[in-house]
């Protein structure tokens, strides 16, 4: 199970990175739609099974606390990823020659958090929205690093790189919620709090971005992307 895990988690956000060599940069349109089908399907887990499982648990005091501070360190994190992690692709000058360090690691750290609640909870449901979330966020990745006139080998090795934190934080949540890291279990349901914070603030700023100013016949696309996302995210927990 564990290896089936991780191999999900690498392949997507992997696959989903080198996909800059072979697909045109200025056609995302699908890349948006899946960032948009993710966001959605994201929140409602996070609502329908995260939030109540934290709430449930025998060391909920305070927990509001840690959510919302998670929901501010991904705000933080985002002043150096300049957005990335949902699928933005900027094209500024001033990437070309250094390389993006301050994006490479918060996208890494963001991606470590990420992978830490499928220790726990629904992992079928949380893996498959986390899975397709990395798909759009390597791609952007993947095409800032090209702009910042790295090699080709150099970009693959950080796609590798980004793809194992992920399956990283999965490993480091279980060793800590089976009590494998000295005394921190107890801290778990906390951790967690800090981790649903980051994902409220992701898939709410997708979903914000969704209803943006595209033009009238996608923004159908995107809302019927969202609703699917939402209504498989229903079905699995009416099942």
């Amino acid at each position: 199970m564990m290896l089936s895990i991780c191999s999900i988690l690498f392949g997507s956000a992997f696959l989903g990175g080198i996909a800059v060599f072979f697909v045109k940069k200025d056609n995302a349109n699908l890349l948006k739609l899946i960032l948009s089908f993710s966001g959605a399907y994201l929140f409602s887990i996070t609502v329908l099974h995260l939030i109540p499982e934290i709430y449930n648990a025998n060391d909920a005091d305070h927990v509001g606390l840690f959510v919302l501070i998670g929901f501010l360190f991904q705000l933080l994190l985002e002043q150096f990823s300049e957005g990335v992690e949902h699928g933005h692709i900027h094209k500024h000058t001033h990437y070309y020659g250094p390389f993006p360090y301050g994006v490479m690691i918060s996208l890494c750290l963001h991606a470590f958090l990420e992978g830490m609640p499928l220790a726990k909870g629904p992992q079928r449901e949380l893996l498959f929205g986390i899975a397709i979330h990395h798909i759009p966020a390597a791609f952007a990745l993947g095409s800032l690093l090209v702009q910042s006139a790295a090699s080709k080998r150099n970009i693959v090795f950080c796609l590798v790189i980004f793809a194992l934190m992920a399956p990283l934080g999965f490993f480091t949540s279980t060793a800590i919620s089976n009590g494998g890291i000295g005394e921190i279990e107890k801290y778990f349901n906390k951790m967690m709090a800090i981790v649903i914070g980051i994902f409220l603030h992701i898939s709410t700023t997708i979903l914000f971005e969704s209803s943006s100013a595209d033009h009238h016949h996608f923004n159908k696309k995107k809302l019927i992307a969202v609703l699917l996302g939402v209504g498989i995210s229903l079905l699995s927990d009416m099942l």
